[in-house]
């Protein structure tokens, strides 16, 4: 007939625990705010929880359940304007991690909030994320193709940023030093 709810939940339960810190800072670097990426990475996990049974035996449930995230994304975006507010990034990576709390860091997440929609979600989830062109463009829900446009558009308008070339050649300079 099926297997037992307990059962089903609980399997559930323990994926959605540990895919959760990896969900939260994806959706943080989409959506630019904590509040909105807990509710961005609630509305996929409330998707995958009604579908679980067929996440489960798909290949990979984590990128089945990243798709959704970004096609959740992708949908807030076209119902509302994009805002600018990134201060700083969970640090899911712990204390050790020095850079979570750089300079360097903040900027870039404050230039990667600049970037349209599309070409962000493409430069997080190859850069940041480091999929593979065909394994971004599964999560994006696009061609290749798009995804490598929207790549290379999106790496183009960082590079033009002031804030990020100000960064580079500071970090030049101490290093040449």
């Amino acid at each position: 007939m099926g297997e037992p709810n307990n059962t089903r939940d609980e399997e559930f339960q323990a994926f959605i625990v540990g895919a959760w810190p990896r969900l939260v800072r994806t959706a943080y670097l989409l959506a630019g705010e904590q509040y909105a990426a807990e509710d961005l990475v609630q509305s996929a996990a409330e998707k995958a929880c009604a579908a679980w049974s067929k996440v489960r035996r798909a290949d990979d449930p984590y990128a089945y359940v990243r798709r959704i995230l970004v096609n959740q994304h992708a949908r807030r975006w076209r119902r509302r304007p994009p805002e600018l507010l990134v201060d700083a990034v969970p640090d899911a990576a712990g204390p050790e991690d020095g850079f979570a709390r750089s300079d360097q860091r903040v900027a870039l997440l404050a230039a990667l909030a600049t970037l349209p929609p599309r070409q962000r979600e493409a430069v997080v989830l190859r850069h940041w994320e480091d999929l593979s062109d065909s394994q971004t463009a599964v999560a994006m829900g696009c061609s290749v193709g798009a995804v490598r446009s929207h790549a290379a558009k999106g790496i183009a308008r960082l590079r033009q940023l002031a804030e990020l070339v100000e960064l580079k050649d500071t970090a030049r300079i101490g290093g040449a030093a």
